[in-house]
């Protein structure tokens, strides 16, 4: 399974939340992932790295792909933002 998360993905869990469901709704993408359980509503944050882990299967990706929904479509990088200037007078 990709690593990739879209706003809006709804999702599987490996486990069952209390409420007996085991989907859930990516409503927040960052450090963290926000989820919203579509059994009962509540809302849930897990890290990055623990939602990739708990995550069995995506049944419904999202509308919008995750360079969109990070703001990034636009962004190209340039050689310049990794070059240290070195100022020794040697």
């Amino acid at each position: 399974m990709t690593e990739e998360i879209r706003l809006h993905d709804v999702v599987r869990m490996k486990k069952k939340h209390p409420c007996g469901s085991l989907e859930w709704t990516v409503t927040r993408i960052g450090a963290d992932i926000k989820m919203r359980c579509n059994g009962c509503g509540r809302a849930v944050m897990l890290d990055r790295a623990e939602f990739v882990k708990r995550r069995k299967k995506v049944l419904k990706a999202g509308p919008d792909s995750p360079e969109k929904t990070l703001g990034l479509e636009n962004y190209h990088p340039t050689w310049d933002e990794g070059v240290i200037i070195n100022d020794d007078k040697t």
